[in-house]
């Protein structure tokens, strides 16, 4: 970067933060998912202290406008101007809270070295979280189709009528993680889950984004459902989301 300016280096985007954690005496390291630049990790100089400006913009699950400067392995903020604000709503509520660290924890992980997608995940996350801070539907439910469309954007698609193996016609009575969800009596391997026929739907439901089902079903197709969007993710995505655990399903 020797003899680049600053003005060379400097660019502006929008971004959701997904994590942040304290640098030093007053600065803060966030983690960010923009718009057109992908996930971004950058320093906030100051912003810990009682005078910062744009401190309270660069809180976790707040949307902003961001000038930044590249460097050499984390970039710079240099100004942030609030867009959307939806940590306050969000962190007054456990249950709010907790979906939403589940749905920025995955798409940190999901956007790690994903530039491609970026774009797609940056604009379902944003739309999960206003959905999430305005209470427009259970944040569990929210959280569970917000789930399933991220690991279709990154390419995990399931099948949740057809089967996921063969294409055989559905709907099925089988489900595996593995193979990617619904299976016929032929491809189904030993151990296969056997939701009911209205957890499908549901599911079909939550990867589909239709919330007139999503929002009917009741509670205990609702915790089955979670419990094998869970497992879906966590299979195809080769990690935890540990933010999961603290989610309770209790409606």
């Amino acid at each position: 970067m020797a003899g680049s300016t600053f003005a060379s280096r400097s660019y502006r985007d929008e971004a959701v933060v997904l994590r942040t954690y304290k640098l030093a005496e007053a600065d803060r390291i966030v983690i960010l998912l923009t718009k057109d630049h992908g996930q971004v990790r950058a320093v906030a100089k100051g912003v810990r202290r009682t005078t910062s400006r744009f401190g309270a913009r660069l809180e976790p699950f707040n949307v902003a406008t961001l000038q930044l400067v590249q460097g050499r392995t984390l970039d710079i903020v240099s100004q942030a101007l609030g867009k959307r604000s939806y940590g306050e709503q969000i962190g007054s509520d456990y249950a709010k809270y907790t979906a939403a660290a589940a749905m920025v924890e995955t798409a940190e992980k999901l956007t790690a070295d994903d530039y491609d997608t970026a774009r797609q995940h940056y604009h379902l996350l944003i739309g999960a979280l206003s959905a999430v801070a305005r209470g427009l539907h259970e944040p569990g439910r929210t959280l569970d189709s917000y789930l399933l469309r991220a690991v279709s954007i990154a390419g995990w698609a399931p099948s949740f009528v057809d089967c996921a193996r063969c294409g055989a016609p559905g709907p099925h009575r089988s489900f595996s993680a593995a193979i990617g969800g619904a299976v016929c009596p032929q491809c189904r391997p030993p151990g296969s889950a056997a939701p009911s026929e209205a957890t499908f739907v549901l599911l079909q439901g939550l990867l589909a984004g239709d919330w007139e089902t999503i929002d009917a079903a009741d509670s205990k197709t609702a915790r089955a459902a979670a419990g094998l969007v869970a497992s879906y993710i966590q299979w195809h995505m080769e990690r935890s989301v540990r933010s999961l655990s603290l989610v309770e399903r209790t409606e």
